[in-house]
């Protein structure tokens, strides 16, 4: 009773024997069975993770946040990833999380059609989504993505940019779909010309193709990428155009991923904080383990970083209202 007292920290043991106990552990190399204490206490202190198949910024470092927040709270974590957006393959996801006896799960399924797969299962666990958008009939964890835009458009309207053009994400993601949202509610709020949004693939690429089409244009005069990857593409088009940033262009991200103050300049972004998202993950599943009966929605404002990539104009701009 002492020892396992002492490894489920408990408070009614003196330090000295707390000490002794924790000498003879490693003096012996002691493990905790696992196996043992799941057929003792019925629960197995281990909670799943479904998620796609990718190597995005966002969706791994969802994964990172949950799997730490899980941890710290005491909790082993279990994974299963699905390949392809269907009922089939996110039932057999969950059953083999089933079959190491998690005693919930959080989804992490950004995309139409996975989470279109989800929404069709009949879960006998409790289930909290992380990102995917907001949605009313499932628990969720996620970032105001349309307040994250709107914190990047205002920015540049308020250095002083005539409009915001605005590098989109893939439509079929809703966290893309909320920062175009987000993007033309605010130029509109402001009373400013609205571009048409150019739809990248959140690659490099994508904003490398997409930043040489507005490089050309010289009324072009800020930018804002739906993802940090995205604006580092087009970073690099407007170097090969010879339009400087941020003395021409202006850009802003989403996400700050590490490599976000490294760029040239250092890129001003919308930060998502993926560890308070994990942390409110493990809190909802042990709420609805508890048998609350609520399905929650927990939406995380972002902050906006300012780096050296957004400025004034430098050239006339056109009259506006609204700032």
């Amino acid at each position: 009773m002492t020892v396992s007292r002492v490894l489920n920290d408990h408070p009614n043991v003196r330090p000295q024997t707390r000490q002794r106990v924790l000498d003879a552990i490693r003096q012996l190399d002691f493990r905790p069975n696992s196996a043992a204490r799941t057929l003792a206490t019925q629960r197995s202190n281990t909670l799943g993770i479904v998620t796609v198949d990718t190597t995005l910024f966002g969706p791994a470092s969802m994964v990172y946040g949950f799997e730490q927040a899980a941890r710290e709270a005491g909790y082993f974590v279990a994974m299963s990833s699905v390949r392809s957006p269907t009922p089939t393959s996110v039932v057999r996801a969950l059953n083999r999380l089933r079959e190491q006896g998690v005693e919930g799960v959080v989804a992490i399924m950004p995309h139409d059609a996975w989470a279109a797969a989800l929404r069709t299962v009949t879960f006998d666990l409790p289930v909290v989504v992380i990102g995917g958008g907001r949605s009313a009939d499932v628990a969720a964890v996620g970032v105001d993505n349309v307040a994250g835009a709107v914190m990047a458009t205002e920015h540049l309207l308020r250095l002083g940019h005539p409009t915001v053009h605005h590098i989109a994400g893939p439509q079929t993601w809703p966290e893309a779909r909320e920062r175009v949202e987000g993007w033309r509610a605010s130029l509109e709020a402001a009373g400013v010309p609205v571009p048409e949004a150019l739809v990248g693939t959140w690659s490099a690429q994508s904003g490398y193709e997409l930043g040489r089409r507005l490089a050309k244009d010289a009324s072009v005069t800020a930018i804002f990428c739906a993802n940090d990857h995205m604006a580092m593409g087009v970073l690099r088009a407007l170097t090969e155009a010879h339009r400087r940033v941020p003395e021409d262009v202006s850009v802003v991200g989403f996400d700050d991923i590490p490599e976000a103050p490294f760029m040239i300049p250092p890129l001003t972004t919308v930060r998502q904080d993926f560890g308070t998202l994990g942390r409110q993950s493990v809190h909802l599943l042990r709420e609805l383990a508890a048998g609350t009966g609520a399905t929650p929605s927990v939406r995380l404002v972002p902050k906006l970083t300012v780096r050296r990539s957004t400025a004034r104009p430098c050239g006339p701009t056109l009259p506006r209202s609204g700032y």
